[in-house]
């Protein structure tokens, strides 16, 4: 892991919607919720080594049944990073992917269980996110769709 220092981080961008109510409220269906959840980063590199890390979160709730939308939430949650001069460029990526995020994830997922209890709803509560598996699916993803040399 690079040494790294978050200057700064703030909420950049936050939308909570739940287009069916009040009809979710005054009908007593019996359907399964399911959630959606995409999580994304994303990188700006500046001059100076300092760096902007966008965590970048979707949460689509539905109702199994008729697929009905019971909330969407889209956040994204940044943090300023000053990174202490580091040539890996893997090293530098997998501290920008996986421990700038797991540092800015709870107060994303705090702020998504409090718009959802005060909107009414079930308190909704992520579940912890493991960024360096998600770094390492993702490559390995990555690796399978890309073309094979021919040699």
């Amino acid at each position: 892991m690079a040494k790294f220092n978050i200057i700064t981080q703030f909420l950049k961008d936050f939308s909570f919607e739940s287009p069916n109510v009040p009809e979710l409220f005054f009908k007593n269906e019996n359907a399964q919720a399911k959630m959606e959840i995409n999580i994304d980063i994303q990188i700006k590199g500046a001059e100076n080594n300092l760096f902007m890390v966008d965590l970048i979160i979707k949460v689509h709730s539905k109702l199994d049944a008729g697929d009905k939308s019971i909330f969407l939430i889209e956040s994204t949650y940044s943090g300023l990073v000053q990174m202490e001069e580091e040539k890996d460029e893997e090293v530098k990526k997998r501290t920008l992917l996986i421990n700038v995020p797991t540092l800015l994830f709870p107060y994303v997922r705090s702020l998504m269980a409090r718009m959802t209890a005060e909107s009414g709803f079930p308190t909704f509560v992520m579940q912890p996110v493991d960024f360096e598996k998600l770094y390492e699916d993702r490559q390995k993803q990555s690796q399978a769709t890309a073309p094979a040399n021919n040699q």
